[in-house]
């Protein structure tokens, strides 16, 4: 069926039709837009939620419970999924309101240029109706006037009384009407015969044109909507495998809940380490009354001297009735010691192995520096190796002073494992070349261990052991010399107190860990940090040697 034949008087119906096409596409891109609004809205909620319920607090205090843990995982699938949200939003918003406000513009430019067309060719068929009009009744009136000339002419010419100049201007108006209505007569069938050719073409041609342009635009709106239709529900589809996968993630957080490895991490985080209290002594304040023979068949317990111990009752109560009442709050100290045994190592052995991360960034900075100016000595032009100096001895105390550090939690948690070694012996000679004094680095990276190291400052060695090791033998013969580029505190045992461009003895070479073993103007021996000091060797050297 074409609106061109069936419906060629229907131009105003038409108008009004596709003027509706058009409106209700419109309709229905605002109804896409209050959706997309809808899932933005329900997105942003979503992901509002998420962030109220999740963890504020830091990594160390969060809990590491299966129940907790699930539902953390839960809130991050159901982050994922407003995301998902906000995608189909996103996507009706392009492919589907975007693509109908755009088509829907092309439509109306479009509805416009056809009907503008058909009203200028209406309006030149009125036109041409109007001039054949006029000429069929300019016809009309001609021959009247020429029907009055002849009736004139015939009343004086068979009046007997008229003059015959009055007969030959009455037939001379006749002659001249008779010419006129032939013209008028021409005109009008010319006018008739280009009306009725502008007629049918204007109904079998331009009308059925027009009109089929406006079917056309139509059916293409039609087929549009069926397609914004079906993007609709693929918008939905495409993001159902992955809101699947959030919906399998929550339900295998689910299945992770694990109420026993709840109830572990429980004790794990509780418990103390301490023994549980042991019975009350039973004390006799009547020892010294006196009693009766049968009276002294009442058993009770009597300590040396008949007396109870009050030390023993102190000391099996003290710091133990919390348990049974409101734990007192205890400062805070650096060893952790206000801790139960069982936490305070934990807290030892988490600090111990945060202090091995940053001394390894310290490592990893220092080797990068020396490489780079490394580089620079080859080649000058690309900078100055002394710009990196500062850097590289900023790095350098700072790695002594996290080994210092792990070197004292070291301490404390071999005092809460229970390890209690001699602190105050060094090194025998044939372990000199192999351990070094307490907080240095081993050649693989690690630090010695000396768990025999009291936890708040590091002991002085027995005078008396320390002289009998260096008087035993004879001193070490100097090596070579060095000069101090920093100072040194040497707190620790067998490290000696350096300052800045003092001059020392070498008497045994750094042996891959860090440390060189110097002696002193006044005869003092100990340790020192390699790196600390610009060494000369007056053997097996061609020249000065740096170790940084």
């Amino acid at each position: 069926m074409s609106w061109g034949t069936d419906l060629w008087d229907q131009f105003e119906n038409l108008d009004k039709h596709t003027q509706w096409g058009i409106d209700f596409l419109e309709r229905y891109a605002k109804f896409v837009k209050e959706r997309l609004e809808i899932e933005q809205v329900y997105a942003k909620q979503l992901r509002n939620l998420v962030k109220k319920y999740c963890p504020k607090r830091s990594k160390e205090d969060e809990p590491r419970f299966t129940s907790c843990l699930s539902f953390y995982s839960i809130l991050n699938e159901l982050n994922d999924y407003a995301g998902q949200r906000e995608v189909v939003a996103e996507e009706m918003g392009h492919n589907v309101f975007g693509e109908l406000m755009r088509y829907s513009q092309d439509l109306k430019a479009e509805r416009k240029h056809h009907l503008q067309e058909g009203r200028r060719t209406q309006q030149h068929l009125d036109q041409c109706w109007k001039h054949m009009d006029n000429s069929k009744k300019k016809f009309e009136r001609e021959c009247k006037e020429a029907e009055k000339s002849q009736m004139m002419y015939e009343r004086l010419d068979n009046d007997v009384n008229a003059t015959k100049s009055d007969v030959e201007k009455a037939k001379s108006q006749l002659y001249q009407r008779q010419h006129m209505v032939e013209e008028s007569k021409n005109e009008y069938a010319a006018q008739l015969q280009n009306f009725n050719s502008e007629q049918w073409k204007h109904f079998n041609v331009v009308i059925p044109q027009i009109f089929k342009n406006l079917q056309d635009m139509d059916e293409r709106r039609t087929v549009k909507l069926g397609e914004t239709y079906r993007t609709f529900a693929e918008v939905e589809r495409r993001v159902i495998p992955i809101v699947s996968k959030c919906l399998e993630g929550m339900v295998t957080a689910a299945k992770n809940v694990d109420e026993r490895k709840d109830s572990a991490i429980v004790v794990e985080s509780f418990k103390s380490g301490f023994e549980p209290p042991v019975d009350f002594p039973f004390e006799d304040f009547s020892q010294n009354i006196q009693r009766t023979g049968s009276d002294s068949t009442i058993g009770t317990p009597k300590t040396e001297g008949g007396k109870p111990d009050p030390k023993i009752a102190i000391s099996r109560t003290k710091n133990k009735l919390w348990l049974f009442g409101k734990k007192p709050k205890a400062p805070t100290l650096e060893d952790l010691s206000h801790l139960p045994p069982e936490q305070r190592r934990k807290k030892l052995l988490q600090k111990i192995d945060e202090l091995n991360k940053e001394l390894q960034k310290e490592m990893d900075q220092r080797d990068a520096l020396n490489k780079m100016k490394g580089v620079y000595e080859k080649n000058p032009q690309m900078g100055d190796p002394g710009s990196l100096q500062p850097k590289i001895s900023e790095t350098i105390c700072n790695m002594e002073k996290l080994r210092s550090e792990i070197h004292k939690n070291e301490s404390w948690l071999a005092e809460v494992e229970g390890k209690h070694g001699s602190r105050s012996e060094r090194p025998s000679s044939a372990d000199v070349n192999h351990h070094a004094p307490q907080g240095r680095e081993s050649p693989e990276g690690s630090y010695t261990d000396d768990h025999s190291q009291e936890h708040r400052a590091p002991p002085q060695p027995d005078p008396h052991d320390f002289d009998d090791e260096f008087d035993d033998d004879d001193p070490l013969p100097a090596i070579g010399h060095c000069k101090a580029l920093y100072s040194f505190d040497g707190s620790n045992e067998g490290t000696l107190v350096m300052n800045e461009n003092e001059v020392l003895y070498v008497i045994e070479e750094d042996k891959g860990d860090g440390w060189t073993r110097v002696r002193k103007q006044n005869g003092v021996e100990g340790y020192i940090p390699t790196s600390y000091v610009e060494i000369t060797l007056e053997k097996n050297s061609k020249g000065a040697v740096t170790y940084i």
